[in-house]
């Protein structure tokens, strides 16, 4: 499974309170987990986005699939692909 992050803003257009987000995101996970990928952490922060997700999904077409699921509930998501440092430093080495 590979490890992926999504920075998240809240679509205003389509949210209208911010209780509407408690239920969004207690939602949104089970359907991830159902649709076969994994939440890890999340996250309110600060600046400009308003969300970190971390998830699991076995490939990079099923992290699409759940960026998806993530944006189909009214906020915007810029998803990437992160790689632990440990597992980063063994590239390292292969060079």
């Amino acid at each position: 499974m590979g490890v992926y992050m999504a920075l998240v803003t809240v679509n205003e257009a389509r949210i209208q309170n911010v209780q509407e987000l408690t239920t969004i995101w207690a939602d949104l996970r089970a359907e991830i987990a159902e649709n076969g990928g994994t939440v890890t952490e999340s996250y309110a922060i600060l600046g400009e986005y308003d969300f970190l997700v971390l998830f699991e999904a076995r490939d990079r077409n099923h992290a699409f699939q759940v960026a998806l699921l993530i944006e189909r509930r009214g906020l915007d998501v810029q998803t990437m692909e992160i790689v632990p440092v440990e597992e980063f430093g063994q590239l390292v080495d292969d060079i």
